[in-house]
């Protein structure tokens, strides 16, 4: 099977700004929790629902091996191989 592939990337960096008091990471980093817990999830479901609207095409992630937390990759793709859906 000949396979073709493109990539695409949307980067997300989390920044966040403290007093000068603030005496460093302290609170591990506390303040991404809010981004992993609510966030991230809500845009990946997000992106998944857009990406089922469009027949033919399917959509998974994929590990590389990167902690998701720092990457996750996801994978839409497009089989000519197999018959296309029909719609009217």
């Amino acid at each position: 099977m000949y396979r073709e592939e493109q990539s695409f990337t949307l980067r997300f960096s989390l920044e966040a700004s403290f007093p000068d008091d603030y005496e460093g990471e302290e609170d591990q980093r506390a303040w991404t929790g809010e981004w992993e817990a609510r966030m991230k999830p809500d845009i990946l479901k997000t992106v998944f629902e857009a990406l089922r609207r469009h027949p033919g095409w399917s959509a998974h992630i994929r590990n590389r091996g990167i902690s998701t937390l720092d990457e996750i990759e996801v994978v839409v793709e497009k089989d000519f191989g197999k018959p296309q859906p029909f719609s009217i």
